[in-house]
C-alpha cells in the first residue's frame, strides 16, 4: 500500500499493512485468548461503503461513524484503486479518513482512522489475533513508535478483539496510536486509530460498532 507522499500519520497508520514486511516476522504460539482459525476458507470480502457520515461493512457487520468534517482518502491511499478489491488474495484498504488532508501541515497531530483487511493465509502459522501483534509491533517499532500497552483483550459490544497501544514523540507533540485486531472470514481485520492524546484515541474508538449501532465499547 502506497502513501504517495502523504504526511507522517499516513506512514505510521498504514506501514504495517504491507503484507510482505509483516509476513517475514516470526509468530508466537497462540494463547488461550482470542483464538480463531486462520485456515478458514477465504471468500471475497465486501469493501463496504460510506453513506452520510458513516462507513458500513455488511460482510463484517460493522459501522464506523466518521467525525464531522473529516477527509476520506481511502481511494487515494489504495495501491491499485482500479483492481477488484474483492480478490481474496489481496490486502484491502477498507477505510482511511483523516481530521485534515494528510498533505496539509498543522500544529497538532493529524488524527486518523484506518481499517484494513489481509488474508490470514499470508501469515503461515497464524491462528489468533494476538499473534498478529508480533509482526505488527516489529514494523511499528521500526517506524519509531514505542509500545505503551502489550496486546490485551478488548470488546466492542459483544465482539472480542485484541488491542495494542503505541506512541511516538513528534517535536513538542506526542502521537498516540492504537490498533484493534480480529480474525473474520479468513481475514485479519485491523482498526488503527491515531490521535494527539490517549483520550482522543479512546473517543475515536467509541465510533466503532458491530451489529447494533448503540452497542458500547469496553476495555477488558
Amino acid at each position: 500500500m502506497k502513501c504517495r507522499g502523504y504526511a507522517a500519520p499516513c506512514l505510521f497508520a498504514v506501514a504495517f499493512l504491507n503484507s510482505a514486511g509483516l509476513a517475514q516476522q516470526p509468530l508466537k504460539q497462540p494463547t488461550a485468548s482470542s483464538k480463531s482459525s486462520a485456515n478458514a476458507r477465504v471468500a471475497p470480502l465486501d469493501p463496504g461503503s460510506i453513506s452520510g457520515e458513516a462507513y458500513r461493512n455488511n460482510s463484517l457487520g460493522l459501522t464506523y461513524k466518521i467525525p464531522f468534517g473529516w477527509v476520506n482518502r481511502t481511494k487515494e491511499m489504495s495501491q491499485e484503486p482500479d483492481t477488484d478489491s474483492t480478490d481474496p488474495k489481496k490486502s484491502i484498504l477498507l477505510l482511511a479518513v483523516f481530521e485534515r488532508p494528510p498533505e496539509a501541515t498543522g500544529d497538532s497531530v493529524n488524527s486518523a482512522v484506518v481499517i484494513a483487511a489481509e488474508s490470514a493465509s499470508s501469515y503461515p502459522g497464524l491462528h489468533t489475533a494476538e499473534q498478529y501483534f508480533d509482526p505488527l509491533t516489529a514494523v511499528t517499532k521500526s517506524k519509531g513508535l514505542t509500545v505503551v500497552n502489550e496486546p490485551y483483550d478488548y470488546r466492542v459490544g459483544t465482539t472480542q478483539l485484541v488491542r495494542g497501544d503505541f506512541s511516538k514523540p513528534l517535536g513538542t507533540l506526542t502521537m498516540h496510536q492504537s490498533t484493534l485486531v480480529m480474525m473474520e472470514k479468513g481475514y485479519v481485520i485491523s482498526f488503527t486509530v491515531i490521535g494527539g492524546t490517549e483520550d482522543e484515541v479512546d473517543n475515536l474508538l467509541e465510533n466503532l460498532n458491530f451489529g447494533s449501532e448503540d452497542a458500547p465499547t469496553t476495555r477488558k
